[in-house]
């Protein structure tokens, strides 16, 4: 079984958490934003506006074994390959 630590969002200041799982860990970051977000707008603090010159997509070519190897280790893992992936690229 993988093993996962922390991930964060970059534009949330010192919002993060961690978990066991790709499931607990993204589980665990919505829980995060939302705490974060409440704090920020209990004290009046500012809160960074989404970055609209992202679309948050991307074409990705790769080859197929590593295609197959991120396929096997999500579906072990129980979350979707973009889930997957989007762990493994925040690390």
């Amino acid at each position: 079984m993988l093993r996962y630590n922390s991930a964060l969002y970059l534009e949330l200041d010192g919002c993060q958490s961690h978990g066991e799982t790709v499931e607990e860990l993204l589980r665990n970051l919505e829980e995060a934003k939302r705490g974060w977000l409440e704090v920020k707008l209990e004290h009046g603090d500012p809160i960074p506006e989404p970055q609209e010159e992202y679309s948050g997509k991307i074409n990705l070519r790769m080859p197929k074994s590593l295609h197959r190897q991120l396929a096997v280790e999500a579906q072990l893992e129980g979350v979707s390959l973009n889930q997957y992936m989007l762990y493994k690229l925040s690390k």
